[in-house]
């Protein structure tokens, strides 16, 4: 900056010699240039006046008379007007700028008491708005911990359900081996004493003969009752032998009685499940084809349990009446109980369950579970051959 000042006081000192040597009507360019390099190396008016001032002492009052030195000076200052004009005027519009902006800023400053004003107002809706989402948030809290707490009722209304089940199917076992090993045995034993007081009796009174004859032809009919309780109770051939043997036999008697045919197809490996699996789906399958002697005025229903890659599939179908699935069974609904017990019962060995149906069209259950209750108690089942049982 130091160096353009002297090249500033410099160039200033030539102009104004040759303007004082050149006389009246001398060009006034040179002084106008001289403002605007003021300008651009960043100096002021009162940088080129004291740059003016030296000039004239080095030029004007050494060298000239008193009048002289006085109409020089005149003329130095009109040169030394000139220069500042472009600063001048560069000063005037910023003082006009300043005004302006001073206007703005007046109006900025309106409009932000105005802001300030709508700021306020804002901070007040925002409070209320986070007292809001705050109630909100607390009533979501509650919520949610209602909701849980009615999943874990739900669970344990689960493990409840699946204990009654368990109990329930071990009270059936208990009760169907005292009908077999008790009841029935001892009918089967009177039955005996009957037929030796019936030899005894038979030379001496025909019709104490005839009488023991009718007992005993109502003790096995009490044999054969007993039996099928028990067989409907808990068929002890599922515990026995297996859930294939107990299908089987249930199939025969269901067709005896009801006249539906059944073909059922079932995969061996389905023994290597558990009992509780092979009793649900044993109930199940009971339970629709009882629905089916019932309801469905079918002629043939196809039972179908199959093994793949750790999953069981059982799938029922009929070609009966059907009906309209209305959503999911409702316990209000007494032709609905035996529907929902079978979803709870698939339900809880974490299986599904589902049922499709249209009037006219028959129905179709569905019953997907896990081959095994615990993944590590045994490998996987893989897909393997069914065998194929008729019905007649």
């Amino acid at each position: 900056m130091h160096e353009k000042q002297n090249e500033l006081s410099r160039l200033y000192h030539l102009a104004l010699q040759q303007y004082l040597h050149q006389g009246i009507g001398s060009d006034m360019e040179p002084a106008r240039e001289l403002g605007c390099y003021t300008m651009e190396i960043g100096l002021d008016t009162l940088d080129i006046a004291r740059i003016h001032e030296i000039a004239l002492v080095s030029l004007v009052l050494p060298h000239y008379s008193s009048g002289m030195r006085n109409s020089l000076m005149g003329r130095a200052g009109v040169f030394f007007a000139e220069a500042i004009t472009p600063i001048e005027q560069t000063h005037r519009g910023a003082r006009e700028a300043n005004i302006q902006l001073n206007q703005v800023v007046q109006t900025l400053g309106q409009r932000t008491l105005e802001l300030a004003n709508s700021v306020e107002v804002l901070k007040q809706e925002i409070s209320q708005r986070q007292a809001v989402e705050e109630s909100l948030r607390a009533s979501e809290r509650t919520s949610s911990g209602l909701l849980d707490k009615s999943r874990q009722m739900q669970e344990e209304l689960r493990q409840l359900s699946r204990q009654l089940l368990t109990v329930q199917e071990e009270e059936r076992m208990k009760i169907s081996r005292e009908l077999h090993d008790v009841i029935a045995q001892t009918l089967i034993g009177i039955n005996m004493r009957l037929e030796a007081l019936k030899t005894a009796a038979s030379s001496s009174n025909k019709q104490l003969q005839q009488q023991l004859t009718t007992t005993q032809r109502l003790v096995g009919e009490s044999v054969d009752i007993v039996h099928r309780f028990a067989r409907e109770l808990r068929p002890t051939v599922l515990d026995d032998l297996g859930l294939i043997p107990a299908l089987k036999s249930f199939i025969k008697d269901f067709t005896a009685n009801t006249g539906v045919q059944v073909s059922l197809k079932i995969s061996a490996e389905i023994e290597q499940s558990s009992a509780t699996i092979r009793t649900a789906l044993y109930r199940v399958a009971q339970e629709t084809l009882n629905n089916v002697a019932r309801h469905a005025k079918s002629r043939l229903t196809e039972v179908t349990v199959r093994c793949f890659e750790g999953l069981i599939y059982m799938e029922i179908t009929d070609n009966g009446q059907g009906f309209k699935v209305d959503g999911t069974p409702d316990a209000k609904k007494p032709k609905r109980l035996g529907l929902l017990g079978m979803r709870e019962r698939i339900e809880m060995i974490g299986g599904t369950f589902s049922l499709e149906s249209t009037p006219g069209k028959g129905t179709t259950i569905r019953v997907e579970v896990p081959a095994q209750e615990a993944p590590a108690e045994k490998a996987p089942l893989k897909q393997s051959n069914t065998t194929t049982l008729e019905c007649p």
